[in-house]
């Protein structure tokens, strides 16, 4: 590359009067979702240290990063499922690897970072191919280190669902399906399951959900499988994008286990309710980085008709990479 042509791009870092015009380009990015947004992004801004960067070419902004720094670390974003560089329609391959070049001069001249982690943005998530900062990894000597795999159905020609339990229409008259905002009830049940079968909490605290829900009604929503007494037998929270449906949380009591309550949820959702979305994300099911594979959950997931789609980690050695 032309070092001309990598001076061209001016690194600035995101400060807060720089919303608007953050949050305007994530909407008119082809990969970024309401993750990205900094009223998501900073609802847990005391865990992380923000060091988003705003590449502009001129006065045009060209590509946004969320990214923190952890000691030597400069990652784009832990506190994020996903979240590489944002780019709009009009930036190509090789703007981006002058981007990458700015970037990296940036961080060695302005920063004491040693490292780039960096987890792209999955392909379902894009409503516009949108792999050149992949492109742009290889380049730079990146290398891979995690690669979680999740399962999305294509939900305008998702496969039939097989192996399962049917509910019996004696069982589904007795059932319903809400959605609501009823997170406390839900948040118990996620917390106990989780507890029991993972010896884990859930990442959102309830107080985190109901703030982040009050903030993007329409993107986080809960639906909850009742009894005819309404008592809550189970229930998903879902993060809704342009494209994608993910499953954020998951659990059931033991007597919506025992009916398979989730069973009939994800039916209602994957068939009727979200059936215009381009994928139903069923989320991880693997552990450390991918190393693990948890067989009976992605079992589960693959029987509802999911199949594998990756959320990659990669590394650059500051170093050593771009020299």
């Amino acid at each position: 590359m032309k070092e001309q042509q990598a001076n061209e791009y001016r690194v600035e870092r995101y400060t807060p009067e720089r919303q608007p015009e953050w949050d305007h380009f994530v909407d008119c990015s082809r990969n970024g979702t309401f993750l990205h947004k900094r009223g998501y992004m900073d609802y847990h801004n005391d865990r992380f240290a923000d060091h988003s960067l705003m590449f502009y070419r001129a006065t045009q902004l060209a590509a946004i990063l969320p990214a923190h720094i952890k000691e030597n670390d400069f990652c784009s974003h832990n506190g994020l499922t996903y979240g590489g560089l944002l780019l709009p329609g009009n930036t190509t391959t090789e703007a981006v690897l002058d981007i990458f070049d700015a970037m990296l001069s940036y961080l060695r001249n302005s920063t004491t970072a040693t490292r780039i982690i960096y987890k792209p943005t999955p392909h379902i998530y894009h409503s516009y191919p949108c792999e050149e900062d992949l492109y742009a990894l290889f380049r730079n000597g990146a290398t891979l280190t995690e690669r979680k795999a999740s399962s999305a159905i294509p939900l305008k020609k998702a496969l039939p669902i097989s192996g399962r339990r049917k509910l019996t229409e004696s069982v589904k008259s007795h059932l319903r399906i809400i959605e609501n905002d009823d997170f406390s009830t839900f948040w118990q049940i996620l917390k106990e399951r989780l507890q029991s079968k993972y010896n884990v909490a859930p990442v959102h605290s309830i107080e985190e959900i109901t703030l982040l829900k009050s903030r993007f009604p329409e993107n986080i929503k809960l639906y909850s499988v009742a009894d005819s007494e309404g008592n809550t037998l189970g229930g998903v929270v879902l993060f809704v994008t342009d494209n994608v449906v993910h499953m954020q949380y998951s659990a059931t009591t033991e007597e919506g286990r025992r009916i398979s309550a989730l069973d009939y949820l994800y039916e209602e959702l994957i068939q009727t309710r979200f059936a215009n979305k381009e994928y139903f994300d069923f989320g991880i099911s693997v552990e450390d980085g991918g190393r693990i594979l948890n067989s009976g959950l992605i079992a589960y997931k693959e029987r509802l008709g999911g199949r594998a789609v990756v959320y990659d980690t990669y590394i650059i050695d500051l170093k050593n990479s771009g020299k």
